[in-house]
């Protein structure tokens, strides 16, 4: 018994190590902070309740561009890199730039703050656990 219950302790740390190292890179393999990998510790049945605000422009299931871009992979894509897609100067200004949790909170809590210009009219989500629920949720579509 004790060895059966040592095996699966150390089968449980490492599906836990493996699902930390895995959200904590980005699309380009960087590594990401605590702090940004804690951004994606929400509820993500809670998030897409919030997603509902954003499907009215964008689709995170499919790469099928709206009145916005889709947001496919969108935490750890490069900024404004979705091929085709008109984006404002605001956004192109920010190329070469990563969508990092933390980057994507701050987006989305102020797209005019955050991107003077820009073309998106949200005003932004101003509640921090409606944004960490969201980012969740758009995490979990990535991992499918």
């Amino acid at each position: 018994e004790t060895a059966a219950s040592d095996e699966n302790a150390t089968a449980t740390t490492a599906a836990a190590s493996d699902a930390e190292t895995t959200a904590s890179e980005g699309a380009s393999g960087n590594q990401w902070s605590a702090e940004q990998v804690a951004f994606l510790d929400g509820d993500p049945d809670a998030g897409e309740r919030v997603w509902r605000q954003c499907s009215a422009c964008h689709v995170a299931d499919e790469t099928q561009n709206r009145v916005g871009p889709h947001l496919v992979e969108i935490i750890g894509r490069d900024v404004a890199s979705i091929e085709g897609f008109r984006y404002s100067n605001a956004l192109k200004d920010l190329q070469g730039q990563e969508w990092t949790p933390e980057e994507l909170d701050a987006w989305l809590e102020d797209p005019r703050e955050y991107a003077p210009g820009t073309s998106m009219s949200y005003a932004g989500l101003r509640n921090a656990e409606d944004r960490k629920n969201l980012l969740a949720y758009l995490y979990e579509l990535q991992q499918d």
